[in-house]
């Protein structure tokens, strides 16, 4: 089968790898869609991010979505042939963390396309893929687009879980990329009043209104361009920050009303946090960081269409042009979700 290996900033290369036959609680699948991810494109561009780099060659990707071709002996819910969104979280269920319902935190996690530990987690930008069957959920009334967007519809959904109710509340989202437009989206479906919506981007802002934001603002062109927000001490009940960009914080915090609720997604490296605003205003902050339940549940939203992602998929390229395909979704100016067609 073929695969798209990350062997360094901007070495990837299409290579043969050995598919693995399903153990008994297992599927394999061969996979039909991708998702290119901020992360894929830290190693594409970087070779990583931070502290976490390439150590040896690593399989990319970690949003997709498949039709199993092969079922072990004690499957009985899944077929071949049907259409399945491929969770690339794969807990434990073991640990401290994974018994308290925490599995995003599990001390031994195996996340697909992960550089973290050594040897790296093989990603799923393969043309063959086993997955244990609790990973898989049924996709079979959507396309093929629609259920590779299972994964980063999650984390958005797990993010609301962190906000609390938002019934009735203005919500602001800082950095309108895949994760912030999925915020509005998600935001709108569990009852927002109001969203506006923040990035420096005039494509990222057009795609936010096509997402349903009731308006944009390009924090670009004007450093006080929050500031109709911030009379009686703010207007916004919730900020979902998205960009991981200290400043896109910082500015957003004195729109945030006394006892609102920040909650942080973007993860940009370390940021400088304006902890006496947060402290005067009596701000709730909380970091949102992947998912787990949320994976099924942001597909049942689409089958149910409750939620509608297929406006963000802007481009979807063979997997032959992979190389075309990171350049493309590096670039702001025309790009949202770009996908690859992994297998013909």
């Amino acid at each position: 089968m073929r695969a798209i290996v990350a062997h360094a900033a901007k070495d990837i290369r299409i290579e043969d790898k050995e598919p693995r036959a399903p153990g008994p609680h297992e599927v394999q699948v061969q996979v039909v869609r991708g998702g290119i991810c901020g992360s894929d494109l830290h190693y594409y561009n970087h070779g990583g991010f931070g502290p976490v780099k390439l150590r040896e060659p690593m399989i990319l990707g970690h949003e997709v979505a498949g039709r199993i071709v092969a079922t072990g002996s004690e499957v009985t819910d899944l077929q071949s042939g049907q259409l399945v969104s491929i969770s690339p979280s794969r807990p434990c269920e073991a640990c401290d963390y994974c018994l308290q319902g925490m599995q995003n935190h599990c001390l031994n996690m195996r996340f697909y396309g992960s550089a973290m530990p050594f040897p790296h987690i093989q990603g799923a930008f393969r043309e063959l893929v086993t997955a244990s069957a609790s990973q898989c959920a049924d996709a079979s009334q959507l396309s093929e687009a629609e259920a590779a967007m299972a994964e980063p519809l999650a984390v958005a959904i797990h993010a609301m879980n962190r906000a609390g109710s938002l019934v009735g509340k203005r919500v602001l989202i800082t950095g309108c990329g895949p994760i912030g437009l999925l915020c509005v989206l998600a935001a709108r479906a569990v009852g927002a009043v109001e969203i506006v919506a923040t990035d420096i981007a005039p494509f990222a802002l057009t795609m936010a209104v096509t997402a349903g934001a009731d308006q944009t603002i390009d924090v670009s062109t004007n450093d006080s361009s929050l500031q109709a927000f911030t009379e009686n001490k703010g207007y916004f009940d919730t900020l979902f920050e998205c960009s991981g960009v200290a400043s896109a914080l910082a500015s957003a915090i004195p729109a945030i009303k006394p006892r609102g609720t920040v909650v942080q997604l973007g993860l940009g490296g370390d940021m400088k946090l304006p902890m006496q605003a947060i402290t005067a205003k009596e701000l709730s902050l909380t970091g949102s960081f992947r998912f787990h339940e949320a994976f099924h549940t942001g597909v049942e939203w689409m089958k149910k269409q409750r939620i509608d992602v297929k406006p963000l998929i802007t481009h979807t390229l063979p997997m032959a042009d992979a190389i075309d395909a990171f350049e493309l979704a590096n670039d702001r100016t025309q790009a949202m979700k770009v996908h690859l067609a992994i297998s013909a």
